[in-house]
């Protein structure tokens, strides 16, 4: 699933492409909005909060979406087109007599007043790639549930935007926390301030996109995550891997190294 720093980019690209511009065609291809025509208004830019994709136009309206497992956009030069294979996975086209852009296989697609968007992200915790990033506010919301493990108090969206899996399991390493480690037992401070500036770090450094390492070299961008049977970059253990909630439908797991992440053990299914 992408993470805050993947759409923050994102929102970058679709707004050299599309700010300013005047749609010539701007459809919704979901049944909430399949009559709804964007044609005639301006693109007047992107905004990101967490995972969530704001696309701002003319006359009061926002674009709502979310990659969750299965999206994608695909930014086309003018007078270029996606191939027909790809069209009917379409759900969001928004061309001009430039660039176009296409939503691709968007689980959530809405559209709303802009002054109605927080009725869409209002229950998202403290961004770090935002203006108003509010680090008292993400500390008081993770540090609200003392005996939640770290890595599920990261992962969850109401307490802070933007961490997704790989930074969860990646913050837990860098930190030398176990991943099932209470929130109690933790300095979150220190927790969140890395987490904000590596965030914002791989959001805005050319090539440095979600390399926790340090080293682009493929199989070495990361401490643990996607790295399960293979050794510690550090120690040499083996790291290891579970599903971080039974039957979860997002397939979330859980990277550790046991030898540089000393904690409580997992809980048992």
């Amino acid at each position: 699933m992408p993470e805050g720093d993947t759409v923050y980019a994102l929102a970058r690209r679709l707004d050299t492409a599309l700010r300013g511009r005047t749609l010539t065609h701007g459809r919704l291809r979901v049944p909430a909005h399949a009559t709804a025509d964007l044609a005639g208004r301006t693109v007047l830019g992107h905004d990101t909060h967490g995972k969530h994709l704001l696309t701002r136009l003319s006359d009061g309206l926002t674009l709502h979406t979310h990659l969750k497992m299965s999206g994608s956009w695909t930014i086309s030069a003018a007078g270029r087109w996606l191939p027909r294979t790809v069209m009917p996975d379409v759900r969001v086209a928004l061309r001009t007599d430039g660039p176009a852009a296409y939503g691709v296989d968007l689980p959530l697609v809405d559209l709303l007043p802009t002054r109605d968007e927080a009725l869409a992200v209002g229950h998202l915790g403290p961004d770090p790639l935002r203006a108003d990033w509010d680090l008292d506010d993400a500390v008081r919301r993770v540090a609200a549930d003392p005996g939640r493990p770290v890595v599920a108090a990261l992962l969850d969206q109401r307490c802070v935007a933007g961490f997704g899996n790989l930074w969860a399991n990646e913050l837990c390493y860098l930190r030398g926390l176990g991943p099932w480690t209470p929130v109690a037992d933790v300095d979150v401070v220190a927790l969140l301030q890395l987490g904000a500036r590596a965030l914002r770090h791989s959001a805005t450094t050319p090539g440095a996109m979600q390399v926790t390492t340090g080293v682009r070299r493929k199989g070495e961008q990361h401490w643990v995550a996607g790295r399960a049977g293979r050794p510690c970059l550090r120690c040499g253990t083996t790291v290891r891997v579970v599903a971080e909630v039974p039957g979860d439908p997002q397939r979330r797991r859980t990277w550790w190294c046991p030898s540089c992440q000393p904690g409580p053990p997992r809980p048992q299914a």
